[in-house]
C-alpha cells in the first residue's frame, strides 16, 4: 500500500480506538493490538519524515521540557459560576431567570450536567486540529500548556467534520479516581506528601513542565461549552444540540447530562446524584445547570464575574462524627515517622472509616487533637478520610496534647527532624520498615549494581527473614536462592507466575559477590543517606577517600567541601551518629565490601584548567552527549548547572537551542559552540 494512504489509514483506526478507551470507555481491541497499529504509524512516519503532521498521535508527546509556560488571552472571557446549596438557592435562581427574561411563570428549559472537579481547559482548534490548549488563569489571560494537552489521549488532536473556522472548545481536565489513586499509593511509598483530591493532581500535572511526565500521570477531559472567534461562525440554537455536536467531532462529553423541563426537574437532578456519584470514576463536587436556549443566554447576558444564565449547585460535604481513640504512628519506606488517627469506626461517604491521616505532628499541634477527643472527619474529594478539627464542648476532661515520638515506632531508633521539614525520619538504613525500598536501592543499577536481586526477590528475601540489613546479602549462599519461590510483584502478564530462581539464583550470588570490588563511591550512594545522590557520593568519596573518613569527618569538613551544601552535610553527619549505621558499615567491611575509593582526588578537580568555571549546557551536540560534555567539565575542574544566571561562565550551545541561549545574551554570558568548547577542553 502507498506510505501515505497507509498512514492516514493508520491515523484513522488508533483516533478511533483512542475515542473507544478514553472516551466511550468501550474498548474494541486489546493494549497489544493498538500498540502494534501505533508502533507500526511511527515506523512509516520514521521512514517518512516529510508527511509526519502535528495531529497525528505519534506527536501526543513533546520531546523536550518546556521552561516556562506563556501568557496568552482567551477569545472571551472564562467566567466563573455563582453557586446555589439548596432548593431554595436554585428556586431563586431560576426566578430570577424568568424575571431577566421577561417569562412570567413560563417554566424555562435548562440543562444540568455534573459538576468535574478538575481544571478548566480552553482547547482551540482552526481548521479541524488543535492548535493551542490553555488553562483558565485570571479568566481572561492563561498559561499556554498545549504540549501538556497533546499528552491527554481523550482529547482528539483533529475533528470529524468540525467547520474550518478557528473557534474555541472549553472542559475540564481530570484525574480519574483510579489513576488518583495509583499516584498516591506511589506517592506513599516514596514518602512523598499525599494528594488532597484529584483536582489537585491534576493541576499539578498541568502546570508540570515536562511534558513526559504529565503523560505518564494518566489524565482525562470532558467538553462542554464552544465559543466561536468569529461571530459569523454558526453554533446550533441550544446547548444540548451543542453538545451532540461536540460528541459527534469526537470530544468527550461527560455523558450523564440531562435536559429539564423547568427548576424542579433540575432539583431531581441533582437529589439523584448527590448519593449516586460515587459510582462514577471521576470526582463530581456538584452540577452545572444552564439555560438550554443559546438565545435566551444572550438576552440575559452576564455580570463582571458570573454568567446570568448558569449556576453551580455545591453537593453538601461529607462530614461525620466519631472518637478519636488513639494517635499512632507508620513508618515510611524512607524512614519517615508519620502520625495517623485510629478512629471508632464510622460509614462515611461510602465506606467505614476506621483510620485517617494526620500528616504531621506540627498539624495535629494546630488542630488541637487528642486521644479521646469526639472529632469531624471528612473525606477530601471524597476519597482519602482526614481529621478536620475536634469537637471541644465534648472533650473529657482527662484528654493531654499529644507529644511526637523521640524513637522510631518501627526500631527505637532516635528520629531526626531537618530545620526546614516537619517530617520526623529513622536514620536507621536497617529499619525494618524502610528495609524493603533501601534494598532494592541499595541494589539498583546505580548503586551496587546486583542484577537479579529485584523487587520481587527482595520481597521474598525480607518475607522469610534471610536479610535484615544490607550486609546479610553477602552471607546469601546459592542453595538457599535456587530453591526459593518468587512471585512477581506486580504481574504484567498471565505467564508472570510463581517459579524458582533455579539458575538465576546462582548469578544472583555471582552478582553479589561481585559487588564487593565496587568503588566507595558506589556504596556510599547506595546506603540512602538522605539527600545524597550519585554525585554527592562521588564528590565525598573523592574527597575523603575512605568509609571512615566519611564517617569520621566533622560537620564543618564536610560543608566545606565543594558541591556539599549544608542540607547535605548535615544528612551525612546524621547518618554517621546512628550506632545501627555505623554496626552496619563495620558489617559490611568484614564481609569484603570495599570500603576505598579509586577515583582521582578533588583536589586535582579543582587545580584543573577550568576550576572555578561555571557551564550551562544547551540544545543537541554532534559529537558527544550532554553527560559526556558534562563529565569533561568535571574532570577539568569546572562545575556543571541547570540554568543560566549572571554568575555563569560559559553556555555551550548546540543545534536546536532553547531560551537558555536567549537569557545569556540578555545576561552578556559568553557562548561557545560545539567546536570552541572542544578546543577549550583539549
Amino acid at each position: 500500500m502507498d506510505p501515505l494512504a497507509r498512514i492516514a489509514e493508520l491515523r484513522q483506526q488508533i483516533r478511533h480506538h483512542e475515542e473507544r478507551y478514553y472516551i466511550h470507555d468501550e474498548p474494541e481491541i486489546s493494549d497489544e493490538q493498538f500498540d502494534r497499529l501505533l508502533h507500526e504509524l511511527e515506523r512509516l512516519e520514521a521512514e517518512h519524515p516529510d508527511l509526519v503532521t502535528p495531529d497525528s498521535p505519534t506527536q501526543r508527546v513533546a520531546g523536550r521540557p518546556s521552561e516556562a509556560f506563556a501568557t496568552v488571552e482567551h477569545v472571551v472571557p472564562m467566567l466563573s459560576l455563582d453557586n446555589a446549596y439548596n432548593e431554595d438557592e436554585l428556586r431563586a435562581f431560576d426566578e430570577r431567570v424568568r424575571k431577566g427574561a421577561a417569562l412570567g411563570d413560563t417554566p424555562v428549559t435548562y440543562v444540568a450536567e455534573l459538576k468535574i472537579d478538575g481544571l478548566s481547559i480552553a482547547l482551540t482548534y482552526e481548521n479541524g486540529r488543535l492548535v493551542r490548549g490553555a488553562t483558565r488563569g485570571d479568566g481572561v489571560r492563561g498559561e499556554n500548556v498545549s504540549p501538556n494537552v497533546r499528552t491527554i489521549r481523550a482529547i482528539p488532536l483533529s475533528l470529524r467534520g468540525a467547520p474550518g473556522d478557528r473557534f474555541e472548545i472549553r472542559g475540564e481536565v481530570y484525574l480519574p479516581r483510579a489513576s488518583f489513586e495509583r499516584i498516591n499509593r506511589e506517592r506513599e511509598e516514596a514518602d512523598e506528601p499525599l494528594f488532597a483530591n484529584p483536582r489537585n493532581a491534576a493541576a499539578g500535572a498541568m502546570r508540570n513542565l515536562d511534558p513526559s511526565l504529565v503523560a505518564r500521570r494518566g489524565l482525562s477531559a470532558f467538553t462542554y461549552q464552544m465559543v466561536a472567534a468569529d461571530r459569523q461562525t454558526a453554533l446550533p440554537a441550544t446547548h444540548a444540540e451543542l453538545l451532540r455536536q461536540l460528541s459527534s467531532w469526537g470530544l468527550p462529553v461527560e455523558r450523564h447530562w440531562r435536559t429539564c423541563a423547568g427548576i424542579e426537574e433540575v432539583i431531581a437532578f441533582c437529589a439523584e446524584w448527590a448519593d449516586g456519584r460515587r459510582e462514577l470514576d471521576f470526582d463530581t463536587d456538584g452540577v452545572v445547570i444552564k439555560v438550554d436556549d443559546l438565545a435566551l443566554r444572550d438576552r440575559l447576558g452576564s455580570t463582571a464575574k458570573f454568567p446570568r444564565w448558569a449556576t453551580a449547585f455545591k453537593f453538601p460535604a461529607q462530614q461525620a462524627h466519631t472518637r478519636l481513640l488513639k494517635i499512632e504512628v507508620n513508618v515510611g519506606r524512607t524512614g519517615a515517622n508519620t502520625p495517623y488517627a485510629v478512629l471508632d469506626p464510622v460509614f462515611l461517604a461510602g465506606s467505614t472509616i476506621s483510620m485517617a491521616t494526620l500528616h504531621n505532628a506540627e498539624d495535629i499541634a494546630r488542630k488541637d487533637l487528642r486521644e479521646g477527643d469526639t472529632v469531624i472527619v471528612e473525606k477530601a474529594g471524597d476519597v482519602i478520610p482526614r481529621v478536620v478539627a475536634p469537637i471541644l464542648s465534648l472533650r473529657p476532661p482527662d484528654a493531654s496534647p499529644w507529644t511526637m515520638p523521640t524513637a522510631c515506632a518501627a526500631c527505637g531508633s532516635e528520629l531526626r527532624r531537618d530545620e526546614e521539614e516537619v517530617i520526623w525520619r529513622c536514620e536507621n538504613a536497617s529499619c525494618p520498615a524502610r528495609l524493603r525500598r533501601s534494598l532494592e536501592h541499595f541494589a539498583s543499577r546505580s548503586a551496587m549494581n546486583i542484577e537479579g536481586l529485584g523487587e520481587s526477590l527482595v520481597d521474598q528475601l525480607i518475607e522469610r527473614d534471610l536479610v535484615r540489613d544490607f550486609a546479610d546479602v553477602y552471607a546469601l549462599e546459592a542453595s538457599a536462592l535456587e530453591n526459593l519461590v518468587v512471585t512477581p510483584r506486580e504481574p504484567r502478564s498471565e505467564r508472570a507466575v510463581p517459579r524458582k530462581l533455579g539458575k538465576v539464583g546462582r548469578n544472583v550470588v555471582e552478582e553479589i559477590a561481585r559487588s564487593k570490588g565496587n568503588d566507595l563511591s558506589k556504596l556510599v550512594y547506595g546506603l540512602g543517606i538522605r539527600h545524597v545522590g550519585e554525585k554527592a557520593a562521588t564528590t565525598l568519596a573523592k574527597r575523603f577517600r575512605t568509609m571512615a573518613g566519611i564517617l569520621d569527618a566533622p560537620l564543618e569538613s564536610l560543608q566545606k567541601v565543594r558541591d556539599i551544601g549544608p542540607v547535605v552535610a548535615a544528612s551525612v553527619r546524621a547518618f554517621a551518629d546512628e550506632p545501627h549505621n555505623r554496626a552496619l558499615v563495620d558489617k559490611l567491611a568484614r564481609a569484603g565490601v570495599n570500603m576505598t575509593t579509586a577515583l582521582p582526588e578533588e583536589a586535582a578537580e579543582q587545580a584543573g584548567p577550568l576550576a572555578g568555571k561555571t557551564f550551562v549546557l544547551t540544545g543537541t551536540l554532534e559529537t558527544m552527549t550532554r553527560e559526556e560534555a558534562a563529565a569533561a567539565i568535571e574532570a577539568r575542574g569546572g562545575k556543571v548547572v541547570g540554568s543560566v544566571s549572571r554568575k555563569t561562565g560559559y553556555l555551550v550551545v548546540g543545534a536546536d537551542a532553547g531560551s537558555k541561549l536567549d537569557k545569556a545574551r540578555e545576561l552578556g554570558v559568553t557562548t561557545l559552540t560545539e567546536g570552541e568548547f572542544k578546543a577549550l577542553i583539549m
